[in-house]
């Protein structure tokens, strides 16, 4: 079992010793922002994005992940984006602050080439889905494989990413992670199944980072802030969630007061969270942009074929939210 630590890798890169290590917390999958009239990279939010999202407390951001379409984009702007993160971090004091990048591409010769493009933009770590394409091809020897390859050439260290719903269903059961997390270059898993008792036994197996114990160092992340409390009480290392772009402050919180001891508080408050990160989730890339527009004034226009929101949805959901960002506004 890895630790994350800062001489945690097998890679190549000969980075290890200055890597930044994943703290317990909470991270953000972040926005990836384009210009409203040609679907160009936006640079200039991106880096506004993420230095909001560091003052806000998150102790770690993602780039190119689900919610930073990264399937719409190039590798040449993913890594752009990426770029800009490291820099707009640097800039602004968060040089502390370590960026895991989603690097998964459908063959293990193009996930290694990737996470090497990432590693030189200033990413730190990769976040990997399974391969799904040939998901009949897909079963649990084919996806070890898959990341045993990956992991043993790559000079980044490995998340792993169970997201049934992005890659036709695919979903690692505890025993395949709990095995693939015994090879030193795989330090995490994200679990946006949102199955809390297949975190537990993988936090358990690998004595996971928490609040609490440094442990082995592997990280359990919950894979939604509305199950941020209850990642906590599954022995889980942190939370990776998109409603972090638009509620931070109050993701934060409710891991705060958790590991203060603060339980009752905690729970009260991950009520009001839950409510508005189900507003969220249910609108997706787009839903998330639109309450971005309506708190911050940017946000913008995912990349088609996904269709932005008429000035109705976009109410609808600031009304649902409301609730949550009341008291994200007050922190």
């Amino acid at each position: 079992m890895a630790s994350n630590g800062v001489n945690s890798s097998n890679g190549s890169n000969g980075h290890a010793s200055t890597r930044r290590p994943l703290l317990p917390g909470i991270y953000a999958p972040t926005m990836t922002f384009f210009n409203p009239a040609t679907e160009e990279l936006d640079i200039t939010i991106i880096k506004k994005h993420a230095i909001r999202l560091a003052e806000a407390g998150l102790v770690g951001l993602v780039t190119m992940g689900s919610n930073g379409e990264a399937v719409h984009c190039s590798i040449t702007e993913k890594v752009a984006v990426t770029k800009a993160t490291r820099e707009a971090l640097d800039s602004a004091g968060f040089d502390k602050v370590p960026i895991i990048v989603g690097a998964t591409e459908g063959s293990v010769r193009g996930t290694i080439s990737l996470i090497e493009e990432s590693r030189k933009a200033g990413g730190e770590y990769v976040l990997l889905l399974p391969p799904s394409y040939f998901r009949g091809k897909m079963d649990d020897e084919a996806v070890y494989d898959y990341f045993v390859e990956v992991a043993s050439g790559s000079s980044l260290p490995l998340i792993l990413y169970n997201y049934p719903g992005a890659v036709a269903g695919i979903d690692m059961d505890s025993d395949l992670l709990i095995r693939l997390a015994k090879h030193p270059n795989i330090v995490g898993t994200k679990f946006t199944c949102g199955n809390t008792g297949k975190l537990t036994r993988v936090a358990l197996a690998t004595n996971a980072k928490t609040p609490f114990s440094e442990g082995s160092g592997y990280m359990a992340f919950g894979g939604m802030a509305d199950f941020t409390a209850q990642t906590l009480i599954s022995g889980g290392s942190g939370i990776i969630a998109g409603g972090a772009n638009v509620m931070p402050k109050t993701c934060v919180k409710v891991w705060n007061l958790y590991s203060e001891g603060k339980k009752e508080e905690a729970f009260a408050l991950q009520k009001v969270l839950s409510k508005g990160d189900w507003v969220l989730t249910k609108a997706a890339i787009a839903g998330t942009k639109s309450a971005i527009q309506s708190y911050y004034g940017y946000g913008g226009i995912p990349r088609r074929p996904l269709k932005s929101l008429d000035k109705v949805k976009m109410a609808d959901i600031k009304d649902g939210i409301d609730d949550v960002m009341k008291m994200e506004l007050s922190l």
